[in-house]
């Protein structure tokens, strides 16, 4: 049980943070706490519990001494909304852009000041890492991306235009950006995870590969293990 253990506070120079709840709660504590540049390791009290391990009656400290570390590395955005203000987020799992009303979004998509769409007709738009393909992304008919793969993936959400665009798989070092077009008319919302943001003209989403999530797993169930099982589903 818990109360068997002593915990300190991020002041006290923690040696790893014990998150207790699911996969939303796991990405707000990751928010909440990648500054620290320690690990976390999760115990499943949610649904999921994709990023989290399953809960058991074992020695927690044995656990933890044994688990393996899987890094993930977040997106960064940098987005400007029609009154000039600046936005800036990370993401662990996706960043997309998604209609605000009832009338489809249209989005020019630059990758490394290349036009690759002129013109992106749809509900939206999807930038995927790897630890993050197996959710909103897949959902949404994306492929899953094994950890480790150094690849982002792109997606339409409900894309109408270009007709036959089934997304694309882009090397992690990349700059992706979304120009929103004819915004006053058609609306776009850009989230990060969990944080929304409304009316944006332009995105720029780059992935930080030198900031280093860790995430601690037991033997036999890591991030991979399981990222690979989901596409036997």
């Amino acid at each position: 049980m818990l109360e068997n253990y002593q915990f300190v506070s991020e002041n006290e120079d923690p040696d790893l943070i014990l998150v207790l709840g699911g996969d939303g709660f796991m990405l707000h504590a990751i928010h909440n706490y990648m500054y620290l540049n320690i690990p976390f390791f999760g115990i499943n009290c949610g649904t999921v519990g994709f990023l989290l391990n399953n809960p058991n009656n074992n020695e927690l400290l044995q656990r933890i001494e044994e688990a393996k570390c899987t890094n993930i590395h977040p997106l960064e955005l940098m987005a400007t909304d029609i009154n000039g203000n600046i936005i800036k987020a990370l993401a662990i799992n996706e960043i997309y852009l998604y209609r605000q009303t009832t009338q489809t979004i249209a989005v020019k998509v630059i990758i490394d000041q290349i036009t690759r769409i002129e013109k992106l007709v749809g509900d939206g738009v999807i930038v995927s890492t790897s630890a993050g393909s197996s959710a909103y992304n897949f959902s949404v008919g994306g492929p899953i991306l094994p950890i480790g793969s150094n690849i982002l993936s792109i997606y339409g959400i409900s894309a109408f235009r270009p007709r036959r665009w089934k997304g694309a798989l882009l090397p992690n070092n990349v700059t992706i950006n979304f120009e929103a077009m004819d915004y006053h008319k058609r609306p776009v919302n850009i989230v990060a995870d969990f944080n929304e943001f409304p009316n944006i003209i332009h995105a720029e989403v780059v992935q930080n590969c030198s900031k280093k999530i860790q995430l601690l797993f037991d033997p036999g169930h890591s991030l991979e293990d399981r990222i690979i099982r989901e596409q036997f589903i």
